[in-house]
């Protein structure tokens, strides 16, 4: 599988048929980030209100689209295209500076080439013993790593540290790109980690596969799309 990183919690994932998935596309003037001008066959959003993760109108095509928090009211399990999506509820940050009533979204997880793939949308409190059980078993973590705006960082270890997933590929954090006063760079994630079990890609694009599966929690740092 081939996962390409645009920013903020937007990511291209293209199996080895080429089926490929993009999960919560922005708005480029919004976060900083570059347009998004790759296609896809499947857009997943987090929610439908919130222009940082669901601008699925801008990316290319004609892709199907897929609204997590939609599955989470439906009972937890959609589909598109046929991949099949499981999903839970949550609630954006209580003190969102741009939103009067904190919304809600969708965290959500599939699979592709055998890899667990979870993302954790646009989570803003600690999780509920059901929401951190909802991560069980992943093998990709797409992480909010920036604490301020969504979830705070040690609410975040306390899920990663019971769920233990394998990789974790950190998303939502401070870059040079995107900078929101308060937001953390991605040190204050990585301090909670081993320097032996973080790496760095320096590329917005990485190949995996199962068998590149580490036995214990590693930490994969992406560069992101210009």
């Amino acid at each position: 599988m081939k996962i390409t990183w645009f920013g903020h919690a937007a990511f291209k994932l293209t199996d080895s048929s080429g089926f490929s998935v993009i999960t919560d596309p922005y708005t480029p003037d919004g976060v900083g980030y570059a347009p998004i001008n790759e296609s896809a066959d499947v857009v997943l959003i987090s929610s439908d209100d919130d222009s940082a993760h669901c601008r699925a109108d801008l990316i290319p095509g004609n892709p199907l689209v897929l609204n997590a928090l939609d599955v989470a009211k439906a009972g937890g399990a959609g589909e598109a295209g046929g991949l099949a999506v499981h999903a839970i509820e949550a609630m954006e940050w209580e003190l969102h500076p741009e939103h009067d009533i904190p919304g809600q979204n969708g965290m959500y997880r599939f699979e592709m080439d055998g890899l667990k793939i979870a993302h954790m949308g646009d989570v803003g409190n600690p999780l509920t013993e059901a929401q951190q059980d909802f991560f069980a078993d992943c093998d990709v973590l797409l992480a909010l790593a920036g604490g301020y705006l969504t979830i705070e960082l040690p609410d975040l270890m306390e899920m990663i540290h019971r769920v233990k997933p394998k990789i974790i590929i950190p998303m939502h954090f401070r870059t040079l790109t995107y900078k929101p006063r308060n937001t953390m760079w991605i040190e204050s994630f990585l301090a909670n980690f081993r320097d032996n079990h973080v790496d760095f890609a320096s590329a917005h694009t990485i190949d995996l596969t199962p068998a590149d599966l580490p036995d214990h929690t590693r930490v994969m740092v992406m560069d992101y799309v210009r």
